[in-house]
């Protein structure tokens, strides 16, 4: 690993838990449908990575929701129907959270590494605090609790914003910028990162794109399996990522590649 590594800042669901980013799937796929208006998993997820709150008005401006809940309520979907589901989803998200609050294999040991050549760990979510509640002491447990977390509605804007990222950085106490490293498995994570001038690298086969679970994408045939990590990379790549790695374990070679500082 390179000297001047000064933090590294890992997005959590679907880069350090929950393999396949399944809860908020899940979280929003229920909450819809207690609207009367389902979607699909592939809306749900179009968007992810960004604040819940941002993220639920981004599914209700798809074309296909909007006119379904046009037909479902009698009119097009606005602010205040944003904000009632808004309202409607911490518990959602919580009991979600709780069932898939796993560690990806190797997170902690990575962790581990990074803290022992120094290294600060930062976090940033699209979660709110709330959200996070039943994450924080599961992950402990598990041999993973960074030195700051920043959550959805801390900073005036959530990704693809550089203010969690950057905010982060403040309470860590490291700059410049490029002695930093964003970690996220989602292209709006990406963003992130480079708005913010930090070093990113993109996790393809445990994260959103994919959205399969370690056990399920293990049981898929090789080629189809490797179509779908393929895919995510090349999402990832567009977004702006310096380089994508399967899952977290694959990091510490990954750092070795940029020049810090």
């Amino acid at each position: 690993m390179r000297a001047n590594l000064q933090a590294v800042v890992f997005d959590w669901a679907g880069t350090m838990i929950d393999f396949g980013s399944r809860a908020p799937a899940v979280a929003l796929i229920k909450l819809f449908e207690g609207f009367d208006v389902p979607i699909s998993e592939a809306e749900a997820r179009a968007d992810m990575g960004m604040a819940k709150r941002d993220h639920i008005a981004a599914i209700l401006a798809q074309a296909r929701v909007a006119a379904a809940w046009a037909a479902r309520h009698g009119m097009a979907p606005d602010v205040a129907d944003g904000d009632r589901l808004f309202a409607r989803i911490t518990p959602l998200m919580q009991a979600a959270a709780r069932e898939t609050a796993i560690l990806i294999p190797g997170a902690a040991d990575v962790v581990r590494q990074l803290r022992g050549q120094g290294v600060k760990i930062g976090s940033c979510t699209g979660y709110t605090r709330e959200m996070m509640e039943a994450i924080l002491p599961a992950a402990a447990a598990q041999g993973y609790a960074p030195d700051c977390l920043v959550c959805a509605g801390d900073t005036a804007f959530g990704r693809p914003s550089p203010l969690m990222l950057w905010k982060n950085m403040v309470e860590l106490g490291v700059w410049p910028a490029t002695a930093v490293v964003k970690v996220d498995d989602a292209a709006v994570g990406i963003s992130e990162g480079r708005s913010a001038g930090t070093w990113t690298v993109g996790v393809a086969a445990s994260g959103n794109s994919v959205g399969l679970s370690v056990e399920a994408l293990a049981a898929l045939p090789a080629q189809d399996r490797a179509a779908l990590v393929t895919a995510a990379r090349a999402e990832l790549l567009k977004a702006g990522a310096h380089v994508v790695i399967d899952t977290v374990a694959d990091l510490p070679a990954a750092l070795a590649g940029f020049a810090y500082g």
